[in-house]
């Protein structure tokens, strides 16, 4: 039995093989497997993506996370000296001011000029934070998001070595808001001939949009969960899938959250504000196992990394032992993990 007021990192560790580290996203979206597990039962059930609609009810709810990554990774060099940095941009804090990871870091000290593409984007280092990422206001003619499409790769996870051949695979095919610095991956397996079908069949289709960053890769460092500081992540929830998530409810269909990040979403709101109800801000919402959900019905999420706060969070909608034998259930059966990996869907 999992000690909920002393839950360790290791308490979410299961071992896998190298080679099940998904690398290529699968043709077409929905092929990906999809392992069906009972939330009340724990029985597990082996499918396909393109089968989603067979587990679904006219009267469902699904809410989406429409953030669209952004190319955020640039290559350039020091303006007086010529040496290489890299940029990795994480937030926007101004129309031209962004927080930032770079390396080598100790070439980006405050007062420090950068050049990408040639000119086609110059950057001033303006303050260094505690944690060691900066901040560097940008300078380009016309709009930033225009300069990084041209010169900007995607910011694939560090455990992805294969090159990325098409950026909008690492796009979801409803993405609209500019802003993330990591895909939410749920939705990567979705077509829109897909999401065409699952409205005709009755199933609602709403949106949240919370802007990915990298502190959803962070490692968990200190041995004791509870003592881990989430990263926080701007959200916003609008009044139409607000009054969605309420009739939902009221009519008895079920909500479900595709992705981690829609997860977190509609509960900061519910915890934060006591009800669904539109809103934007940050959030830095830690689920684990003992949380109790206020809006989720149903999961769809990808497998993830062993000792991360997703996989805590996956444990509190699914129970920990439940979600550990799932895991190693997968493992056994060959599912691909991580970002281009399979899905799982629990309700």
């Amino acid at each position: 039995m999992l000690d909920i007021n002393n839950m360790k990192k290791s308490d979410f560790w299961y071992e896998l093989p190298e080679e099940l580290i998904a690398q290529t996203p699968i043709e077409p979206r929905n092929a990906s497997r999809l392992l069906k597990l009972d939330r009340v039962t724990g029985e597990a059930e082996h499918s396909h993506f393109y089968n989603l609609c067979s587990y679904l009810k006219k009267g469902d709810l699904l809410v989406l996370n429409d953030s669209r990554v952004i190319p955020a990774r640039i290559y350039g060099e020091r303006e007086d000296t010529g040496s290489f940095i890299e940029f990795l941009l994480l937030e926007q804090k101004e129309n031209n001011k962004w927080e930032i990871l770079c390396r080598p870091g100790k070439k980006a000290k405050v007062g420090t000029r950068f050049v990408f593409g040639g000119g086609l984007l110059r950057a001033e280092i303006t303050d260094v934070l505690e944690d060691g990422n900066r901040i560097a206001a940008f300078e380009c003619e016309g709009s930033i998001f225009a300069a990084l499409d041209e010169i900007g790769q995607m910011p694939l996870p560090p455990y992805i070595k294969e090159k990325l051949r098409d950026k909008e695979r690492y796009q979801t095919v409803y993405s609209h808001e500019l802003g993330s610095a990591a895909a939410p991956t749920a939705g990567l397996h979705f077509t829109k001939e897909m999401l065409a079908e699952i409205e005709a069949m009755g199933v609602n289709i709403a949106y949240v949009t919370l802007h990915v960053g990298l502190g959803t890769f962070r490692p968990v460092k200190e041995d004791k969960v509870l003592d881990h500081k989430m990263h926080s992540e701007h959200y916003e929830l609008p009044e139409r899938t607000a009054r969605l998530i309420n009739e939902t409810k009221q009519n008895g269909g079920r909500v479900i959250a595709v992705g981690t990040t829609s997860c977190r979403t509609l509960e900061s709101v519910a915890t934060f504000k006591g009800a669904v109800v539109p809103c934007e801000g940050y959030t830095d919402i830690f689920i684990y196992p003992g949380y109790e959900f206020k809006v989720l019905d149903g999961l769809i999420t990808n497998f993830h990394l062993p000792e991360s706060t997703l996989i805590m969070l996956v444990s509190a909608f699914f129970g920990y032992e439940n979600t550990m034998r799932a895991y190693k259930l997968a493992v056994e059966e060959r599912y691909r993990f991580f970002s281009f990996g399979d899905a799982m869907l629990i309700i």
